[in-house]
Order: C-alpha cells, then sequence, then structure tokens
C-alpha cells in the first residue's frame, strides 16, 4: 500500500507533528513498509487461533472479598489538614 504525500501531511496535521519535505518523503516510505507487512499477516489462516486477550501470562492472585469494619465518617475526617463540614478541602487546581 502507497502512502502518498497528502496522507503524511494528514496524519500530521492529526497527531501535531511537524516536519520537512526530506522526512515526510521518508515517513511517506516506512509507513507503506508498514502497512505491506501488516497486509502479509491477511494472508495467515487464524480460524484456528483464539483471540487473545492480554500479553500477559501471569494470573492475578486476588483475596476473596470480606465485609469487615471501616472508618465512620467522623473518623475519616478526623486528621484532614483542612475540611469543610462533611469533605477533605484541596487546594484548587483548574481554572
Amino acid at each position: 500500500m502507497k502512502i502518498d504525500q497528502e496522507t503524511i501531511k494528514k496524519i500530521a496535521h492529526l497527531a501535531r507533528l511537524e516536519f520537512d519535505e526530506n522526512s515526510a518523503e521518508k515517513l511517506s516510505k516506512d509507513m507503506s513498509q508498514i502497512l505491506d507487512w501488516v497486509e502479509k499477516l491477511n494472508e495467515l489462516d487464524t480460524d484456528s487461533v483464539a483471540p487473545l486477550t492480554t500479553m500477559s501470562s501471569e494470573v492475578n492472585d486476588m483475596r476473596e472479598d470480606k465485609v469487615g469494619t471501616h472508618l465512620d465518617h467522623e473518623a475519616g475526617l478526623k486528621n484532614a489538614p483542612k475540611r469543610d463540614a462533611d469533605y477533605f478541602r484541596v487546594p484548587k487546581v483548574l481554572e
């Protein structure tokens, strides 16, 4: 699959990238090679292959959920540096 200069410019605009014409030409060749390689994967018969859901073979070791004691509202706010009635007070982070 051939990637033309217009497609490269559109992708660059969407990705907020800037590069010169020489880099655009090299990028066009590289992307075409990548897409050609990916296209070769379509030639493989994957009907008998189970879908992959994770890249790791590790299994999460999770504990059993148990109902236990928890902090009441007042105890949770007891050590708060600043509080406002029933809530924590934190510095404003958005203007």
